[in-house]
């Protein structure tokens, strides 16, 4: 928890009510956000975003695997997540375990429609290589590097931009008269299918403070807060899952125009990433 006098935060929720916060951004606008690509030669795709002080690294593992029973046309992705001791003083102890906790379950249901995977955001289906035989299974572990405050939204950013970085390997499939026709797998080490991240949404949080709500929040500008909705969104507009967390309820009419309000901030958010992403990669073919 962030210890603020009285003043700090009667200075905090006067500037937000003024649309001027405390580092002299407007209510929508986000802080600086930087992006490194394949910073895990060892994963599939890996990447590092920073939104101000807040630093956060996505990995993508890519494992051969078998469909379940009741989606066997679909591969299958987890999301796990970490946060380091270092990273703030609340996570030392059990306070780390609780926040990757409820990070891991935020970003299963805005990004995979929950731990089915009904409804994903991320395109289960082009994971398959022979339905109800074999799928892709992708391992997503994001950390917590530094945090000051829009943890949610920059873990999702940095999961699209790893996912932007993963080659999945090509595979050979082959049937075998003497193992009854199960098939054989030829795994590629040098020819890779690129991951298709159109559909990946990015997440947008909107923080309540006082009467007003804001994006990307510090820790700060998070202590004061009474809400926040969290959704994602895809490039197409469509909202893909939401998640709310802060004891304080909200009307129906504040949350279809918080859902407004993040289908508009979201396009701006992504064109900043796909930028990001171009300006990454340029960076790693020289």
């Amino acid at each position: 928890m962030v210890g603020l006098s009285e003043g700090e935060k009667h200075f905090i929720r006067g500037g937000i009510a003024q649309d001027l916060r405390a580092d002299g951004r407007t209510r929508l606008q986000f802080r600086a956000v930087t992006v490194e690509t394949g910073i895990i030669p060892q994963a599939n795709g890996s990447a590092r975003v920073r939104m101000g002080a807040t630093e956060v690294i996505a990995s993508v593992k890519a494992e051969l695997g078998k469909p379940t029973i009741l989606h066997p046309g679909k591969g299958k992705v987890s999301i796990y997540v970490d946060c380091s001791p270092t990273a703030a003083p609340m996570f030392e102890g059990r306070g780390s375990e609780e926040l990757s906790a409820e990070l891991s379950v935020a970003l299963q249901r805005c990004l995979l429609g929950g731990k089915s995977g009904a409804g994903a955001a991320i395109d289960l289906s082009s994971l398959i290589v022979i339905e109800g035989k074999a799928c892709w299974d992708l391992y997503i572990d994001g950390l917590v590097v530094s945090s000051d405050g829009n943890l949610l939204d920059a873990l999702a950013a940095a999961i699209k931009v790893a996912l932007s970085d993963t080659g999945i390997p090509k595979v050979n499939v082959s049937l075998n008269a003497e193992t009854d026709g199960e098939p054989e797998f030829d795994i590629s080490d040098e020819d890779f299918l690129q991951f298709d991240t159109s559909s990946v949404p990015v997440i947008v949080t909107l923080t309540k403070v006082g009467k007003h709500y804001i994006v990307d929040a510090t820790s700060e500008e998070e202590s004061q807060m009474s809400s926040a909705v969290s959704v994602s969104v895809n490039r197409l507009g469509q909202i893909c899952g939401m998640t709310k967390r802060g004891g304080a309820g909200l009307d129906p009419s504040v949350i279809f125009d918080m859902i407004s309000v993040a289908k508009h901030v979201s396009q701006r958010f992504i064109s900043l990433l796909d930028s990001e992403i171009a300006a990454a990669e340029a960076a790693d073919a020289e």
